[in-house]
């Protein structure tokens, strides 16, 4: 038992940072970031993010210092670029493993861990260079501390017709440490990803609160608003860290532009990320595989808890539909936007787990079924995606899209094996949910530990195939731009990889640098352009760009500077 924080480190090593390298970062997030930390690197500043050594007004810079200084040691690489999210998975291990066993023991402490490790989006999340995991734990912290700070986890909270007297609030000292600690990781919060940190805790407070007002429970006022007040300071000091320099190095222009472009985020879909109102819920519940399902007896109040349980679990769930229900209203839709939603919904799932590990919850049919009919899916998915590559030849004459064709006529070696890893996955998550009833933690340790050793082995071996046919194409002809006086672009579709693989130098670009410029103008040195091999005629009709080939689904043309008069 007291080697456990060991053992988490130890996965968290094995899982999490081999092949960090294997494949190339993905469009657009991933490459978006570790551009922007290479620039900085270049630039030598610190204090603007930027993109195309223009101003990036999108996010605050605390996840690009990271990737820097990451970058700084291991290279200007996807190792550099991932490196600080694999090394949040380990803390998150750990963190979640202290904190279950302060606030139960240190049994509750390691199943709340190793939901985390053996769940499909929580685990790959952190092997990917996106800014949400580093995000999601300054936010979570900040709400444990809140926990801690309003003596939540100590069940402090009475009836309303208690009477606030001088013995009651000191009886409920405004614990400062605490508040200070939720203002300080809220604020790095703020730093990571802009205001959207502060705005989930203090949302997530108020629908606490307002439950308890409902449940006629007593809400110390003095010590909330005390805290408060200690919370919003540290915050902003935080903050301002970022903030004052900037303001005082380039004025209010930056934030300007970012508040702007926050608003515009909640209210406006951009172009390809227009989803349906229930898309994060079901992303959650099938991408969060088992830990989702594990979950769902704490969620609908199907296990007999005590009073603590009832008010941590209050806490979690307000957490978890706040962040459901504002990325429901956001206009713009993408999958790891409601990733804060995986941290609540892991504890939810260790509370029904210690309850079946103690023999004080049935384990329900539903939830059995629920696991074997999901995890089969995932399996056959697993199994048919290398067997489908493999056997491509045989798909594409049924495929209408062009660009989706030269994917797939892309040269990729296999070894014909890959389908196993799904196999593997497919018996042995079939054996231990079958047999759950019988040996309850052994098959919940077997179930997570398989889908964690799972995506290692897909990541590892599959992925970088896979990836091949996306983009690898693309990449390579990036890559053979390196170090040549050329303007490189994509046309039709954005991209970054163009950027960051073709390693962009500062003050390549002129002032007059534009698509049309470069389709029309007058360039001073070759232009290499790059589109889908669907979207062609946006370049043939200028008779001065000459196609050079095709490949991959994509299309690479040249155009030359006119000589010169003189």
């Amino acid at each position: 038992m007291r080697y456990r924080p060991f053992l988490l480190l130890c996965l968290g090593l094995l899982f999490f940072v081999p092949f960090l390298g294997s494949v190339h970062l993905f469009d657009w997030d991933e490459i978006n970031f570790a551009e922007s930390a290479r620039e900085m690197l270049l630039s030598n500043n610190f204090t603007r993010v930027q993109i195309g050594f223009q101003a990036f007004w999108e996010k605050p810079p605390l996840f690009f210092w990271l990737q820097s200084a990451a970058m700084k040691v291991v290279g200007i690489n996807e190792w550099g670029a991932r490196l600080p999210n694999a090394l949040f998975g380990i803390i998150t291990l750990l963190t979640l493993y202290f904190v279950g066993q302060r606030w139960y023991n240190k049994q509750f402490g390691w199943w709340w861990a190793m939901c985390y490790l053996g769940s499909f989006l929580p685990h790959l999340y952190f092997k990917s260079g996106i800014i949400d995991p580093v995000f999601n734990y300054f936010i979570f912290c900040s709400i444990l501390c809140l926990i801690e700070a309003l003596h939540l986890r100590s069940n402090t909270l009475t009836a309303s017709s208690t009477p606030i007297t001088p013995a009651n609030v000191a009886n409920n000292t405004l614990n400062t440490q605490y508040f200070v600690l939720a203002g300080f990781f809220a604020g790095l919060a703020v730093l990571t990803k802009g205001p959207v940190g502060f705005l989930l805790i203090a949302l997530t407070v108020l629908v606490f609160a307002l439950l308890q007002l409902y449940n006629r429970r007593h809400i110390n006022y003095v010590q909330w608003l005390g805290g408060a007040v200690l919370f919003l300071v540290m915050m902003a000091l935080v903050s301002i860290v970022w903030v004052a320099p900037e303001v005082l190095k380039n004025g209010t222009g930056l934030l300007r532009e970012f508040m702007v472009y926050q608003i515009r985020l909640f209210s406006t879909a951009d172009a390809g990320h227009q989803q349906p109102l229930y898309y994060h819920w079901v992303v959650v519940l099938l991408g969060c595989f088992p830990m989702s399902l594990l979950a769902l007896p704490t969620i609908f109040g199907w296990i007999k808890l005590d009073e603590q349980d009832k008010i941590l679990r209050q806490i979690m769930l307000c957490l978890f539909m706040v962040v459901m229900v504002v990325f429901t209203i956001v206009k713009t839709k993408i999958v790891h936007y409601s990733s804060m939603s995986y941290l609540p919904l892991s504890f939810l799932a260790a509370l029904y787990i210690s309850r079946l590990a103690a023999q004080k919850a049935l384990f329900f049919r539903s939830v059995k079924w629920g696991l074997l009919v999901i995890g089969g899916v995932f399996s056959l998915l697993l199994v048919a995606l290398p067997l489908v590559a493999i056997n491509k030849t045989a798909l594409i004459p049924y495929i209408k899209d062009p660009f989706a064709v030269g994917n797939l006529q892309v040269a990729v070696a296999w070894g014909g094996w890959e389908w196993l890893i799904g196999l593997f996955y497919l018996g042995t998550i079939m054996y231990a949910i079958l047999r759950l009833e019988k040996n309850t933690a052994r098959c919940l340790h077997t179930l997570f530990l398989a889908t964690a050793t799972c995506l290692f082995c897909f990541t590892a071996v599959v992925v970088p195939k896979i990836e091949q046919y996306t983009q690898g194409t693309a990449i390579a002809f990036y890559q053979s731009m390196r170090g040549k006086d050329v303007y490189l672009e994509t046309i039709g579709f954005k991209s970054y990889a163009d950027m960051f693989y073709g390693e962009l130098p500062p003050n390549r670009r002129p002032a007059q640098y534009s698509h049309e410029w470069l389709l029309t103008g007058e360039i001073d040195k070759p232009a290499y352009l790059i589109t889908k091999i669907n979207r062609t005629k946006l370049l043939t009709k200028y008779p001065d760009i000459q196609l050079i080939r095709t490949e991959g689904g994509f299309a690479f043309f040249e155009r030359l500077p006119k000589p010169s008069n003189n």
